[in-house]
């Protein structure tokens, strides 16, 4: 059986690139926007429709492109459709190769498979300077307003986990392993990880 890696993580705490790297270094599958790629093709939901709702920024109502023709459904229940959509093809995708899976409840979804739970955090200073190097060229957002930034994020991915999964958000006792990444190079901690994977190693 193919290894099952899920990766929650604190926006700005590195947890994207740490997963691309494992998944790099373990010749696994990573699983990130295509997910959310997989949900328009699969759902006939425009892909910028699909995107705001698994990022988790959630309207009343929402314009979204089926085809040529434009229609304003409620939240709630498309919001629960593209739930939906993205647990079948997170299952499927894991039965296929397994992999690494990035957020979207992956933990949850897949927790009859026991994958290998993450959950990447750092202090604010480390997610700042994150933050920044990853900046958009132009991008001038002060220190404070990037503060607010990161909070709202955080908050917004507390509020979708919750709802769906009805676990509290970066609980310790939901994850096999935490990781602060506070002050490291990411690229320094993948060889330590991999010989800590092959612990959970069928």
């Amino acid at each position: 059986m193919n290894q099952i890696i899920t990766i929650s993580r604190e926006f700005g705490s590195g947890g994207r690139e740490l997963g691309k790297r494992l998944a790099e270094t373990m010749g696994l599958a990573y699983y990130d926007y295509e997910i959310i790629k997989g949900i328009a093709d699969k759902s006939g939901l425009a892909l910028a429709y699909v995107n705001s709702i698994v990022e988790h920024h959630m309207t009343e109502y929402y314009p979204i492109r089926i085809g040529r023709s434009f229609t304003v459904v409620n939240k709630p229940v498309t919001e629960t459709a593209v739930f939906k959509a993205q647990s079948e093809l997170i299952k499927e995708l894991a039965e296929k190769e397994g992999g690494v899976f990035i957020g979207r409840c992956a933990d949850y979804i897949l927790r009859e498979k026991r994958p290998v739970r993450i959950m990447i955090y750092a202090d604010l200073k480390s997610r700042l300077l994150r933050c920044r190097e990853k900046a958009k060229s132009g991008e001038r957002l002060s220190d404070e307003e990037m503060r607010r930034q990161i909070i709202a994020v955080d908050k917004r991915r507390s509020r979708y986990y919750e709802q769906y999964t009805g676990q509290k958000w970066g609980v310790k006792e939901n994850f096999d392993l935490c990781i602060n990444t506070s002050g490291v190079k990411i690229k320094e901690m993948i060889p330590g990880l991999v010989e800590y994977m092959r612990i959970f190693e069928n």
